[in-house]
């Protein structure tokens, strides 16, 4: 009996034939949609490696921007030289050397601390003697936990300070008196303890503890504690004073001075001397205060580090294969924005300023190309020629007039007129640049930089009477370049920022046609289910009716 076949074309171009044989089509429709959403995505997948390329530019932008910040905040010591007690400049700090004449030892004699920006110099001190508070004591008491068995008030303190009424019961014990007065400390600024001369001998011992000052004491109701317990007599007189109160007594450059404390804070400004013990005649104290050197080395120290870190990252990104071709971790090759940091710092690093460079502060580069600091020619430069290093480090700003004082360049020093008005009154009403008065903010004698302009950071203070203008002269040293390069290529607003902003806009835009492609794949996968599901039922209902003619077929023929 001949066989019956029928043929059906796909809408894919596929032509398949089904058999008498068989009730199933042999199309594989899954692998059939696959490939056209395949086909669908396939731009997908493309932009999302240009994605995923940008997101590995991003990241290497984001390490080259934390290098610069950290480049420029170890800078920040070495960038200005303003020299007073609020500067955090390294050329403001102060280092102090003490040696002694005589049969004296300075370290047990005196000790100090200085602010920066003191006044350098070498000064002579002799201390004749040390400031002191009152001591006194009273007589022996055979316990000093059993009760006294007195009751009354009275009234201690300072000579010249603030009192409290102290009162005592019949049933507190000498303990309970020392605790009472020590209680009131922080306004009387009395102290009391106790003594023990032996296992059934006690005294109570008060102790002012502000120097050169008396105690002062009075019975004000019921029993005279004090004077039972026999530190005062019948007169109020303290009858055992062990200790005098007494000022410091010393000479400085052969000024003779004296003072209620130890701890001498408004002789030289900036400076605080601790006097610890009087000195024999014919012995002195030698003081040496200067430029604390070693923190300018450490914070070239810490640049030399922090530079090296960014040329680093640099190389990293310049790194080829061994065809020449960029290697697949240098994101960045070739790339003008980097390069062109990289030129402007080794620019800065090859200024010279005031005829010196900074292979005279021991600075170069090795044969890697790596940046060293030789500590023996910096330590040889600071001692002979501090001025020289200071001007080619840092930025630094002078005035026309003695009466305008620089407290702040700034970290983008400017030169310019400065134009001080002063109001009929003597006081200091504005000041300006070329007319402009927004420029510059003025609060009582301090002149300050507006925040934004080209004159932020800077400050000045004014001791002048009158209206005058005043020039403003300001250098730039290299440190000063370069922690103002690294701070505004890697700012906010930076030329590495503006990049990063760039590709993270470009990556959202290429992610949303992703998503786009993406969601217009998984309807077409949809809508061929849906369709294909349709082709195969007619497969079906065909292979249906082919069976149904077969055997009718077979019918007839019997």
């Amino acid at each position: 009996m001949a066989s019956v076949s029928s043929t059906s074309s796909a809408s894919s171009g596929v032509t398949v034939t089904t058999s008498g044989s068989t009730n199933s089509s042999s199309i594989d429709w899954s692998t059939l949609i696959q490939s056209a959403v395949d086909a669908k995505t396939a731009q997908a997948d493309t932009i999302s490696t240009t994605i995923t390329n940008n997101e590995a530019k991003i990241s290497a932008y984001q390490m080259l921007q934390s290098d610069l910040q950290t480049l420029y905040s170890g800078l920040s010591s070495l960038s200005t030289a303003v020299v007073n007690s609020l500067s955090t400049s390294a050329f403001a700090t102060r280092a102090a050397s003490i040696s002694s004449t005589g049969d004296v030892s300075a370290s047990s004699a005196l000790s100090m601390t200085i602010k920066n920006g003191a006044a350098i110099g070498d000064h002579t001190l002799t201390i004749s003697q040390l400031a002191a508070a009152q001591k006194v004591v009273g007589t022996s008491q055979s316990s000093q936990t059993d009760e006294l068995g007195y009751s009354g008030t009275f009234s201690i303190g300072l000579d010249g300070g603030a009192t409290s009424d102290i009162t005592i019961t019949s049933t507190m014990s000498l303990q309970d008196v020392v605790d009472a007065i020590n209680a009131q400390i922080s306004t009387t600024n009395v102290q009391a303890s106790i003594v023990q001369v032996s296992s059934t001998s006690f005294q109570m011992v008060l102790t002012g503890t502000e120097d050169a000052a008396d105690i002062t004491y009075s019975s004000t109701s019921g029993d005279d504690i004090l004077n039972k317990l026999g530190v005062t007599d019948s007169s109020g007189s303290f009858t055992n004073v062990i200790q005098e109160a007494q000022s410091a007594e010393f000479t400085l450059d052969g000024i003779s001075m004296t003072r209620d404390t130890n701890d001498i804070t408004d002789v030289l400004s900036g400076v605080t001397f601790s006097l610890l013990q009087a000195t024999p005649d014919g012995t002195s104290l030698n003081i040496s205060i200067e430029t604390d050197t070693s923190q300018i080395q450490s914070a070239l120290e810490t640049f030399v580090t922090n530079y090296n870190a960014f040329r680093d990252e640099v190389i990293a990104q310049q790194a080829t294969t061994t065809d020449g071709t960029a290697d697949s971790s240098a994101v960045l090759f070739g790339d003008g924005t980097m390069r062109n940091i990289m030129d402007a710092l080794q620019n800065a690093l090859n200024s010279t300023v005031g005829g010196m460079t900074m292979a005279d502060l021991g600075l170069s580069f090795n044969e890697k190309n790596e940046l060293e600091l030789d500590t023996s020619t910096l330590s040889e430069i600071l001692s002979t020629n501090l001025s020289g290093v200071t001007k080619l480090l840092s930025a630094q700003t002078t005035t026309s007039s003695s009466q305008l004082s620089v407290v702040n360049t700034g970290t983008s020093p400017q030169s310019f007129t400065l134009e001080l008005t002063v109001d009929s009154d003597g006081n200091l009403s504005s000041a300006s640049v070329g007319g402009d008065s927004s420029l510059f903010t003025v609060s009582g004698t301090t002149i300050i930089g507006a925040s934004g302009s080209i004159y932020a950071g800077m400050a000045f203070t004014y001791t002048g009477s009158t209206s005058q203008s005043i020039t403003v002269t300001s250098s730039t040293g290299i440190a000063s370049q370069i922690y103002q390069l690294a701070k505004d290529y890697s700012s906010s607003t930076g030329a590495l920022q503006t990049q990063i902003t760039s590709l993270t806009t470009r990556d959202d835009e290429l992610q949303q046609k992703v998503d786009d492609i993406n969601s217009a794949a998984a309807t077409l996968q949809s809508q061929l289910q849906t369709q294909y599901a349709k082709y195969q039922a007619a497969i079906e209902s065909a292979n249906s009716t082919l069976d149904y003619l077969k055997a009718l077929l077979n019918s007839s023929s019997d």
